[in-house]
């Protein structure tokens, strides 16, 4: 875990603080994330595994960029970008393309199981949001949350969850 520290006279205390619990925000977001692009993939029709993997994998790198960009393009006009805020801005946005493993990794096994290319994308579709549901009750619990209150996490994102997936059956029927 990393130790806070206050070198930075920019710095927010409560922020540091905040990543030393450790944030989960692209984690839930980056499985949100893999769940819509499985569920835009499906609607394309046949695809091959190969390219839902390289689109899962791709569209997660594209998202964890434009995060980094955007926190640091905020950090420059706020007068505090250095190689430092870049290498600490990146590595906490990686969760958003950590996120996107899971769901390529199913993709990418599934045919071992005998799965065709629906069976391929529910797979990594549920995968994805099973992510999401974890991650978002994970974070709630690291965050000091009663169980109560990590289940609500939980079940709103599984809720938002849920709403990816009546996209997917409503795009597909």
């Amino acid at each position: 875990m990393e130790e806070a520290s206050y070198e930075d006279p920019y710095e927010d205390p409560y922020e540091v603080v905040d990543r030393v619990r450790g944030d989960y925000t692209g984690a839930v977001y980056g499985s949100l994330l893999a769940a819509s692009v499985v569920v835009g993939a499906g609607t394309l029709g046949s695809f091959p595994r190969l390219q839902l993997i390289a689109l899962l994998l791709g569209t997660g790198v594209v998202f964890w960029a434009a995060h980094v960009f955007a926190h640091l393009f905020g950090a420059r006009m706020a007068g505090r970008l250095s190689w430092r805020v870049i290498r600490r801005t990146a590595r906490e946005e990686r969760p958003i393309i950590e996120a996107a493993v899971p769901p390529a990794v199913a993709a990418a096994i599934s045919p071992l199981l005998g799965l065709g290319p629906h069976g391929i994308a529910w797979t990594a579709l549920l995968v994805a949001l099973a992510g999401q549901v974890g991650w978002a009750t994970v974070a709630a619990k690291r965050a000091g949350a009663s169980r109560r209150m990590m289940a609500v996490a939980g079940a709103i994102n599984l809720f938002l969850g849920l709403l990816i997936v009546l996209l997917k059956v409503g795009i597909q029927h």
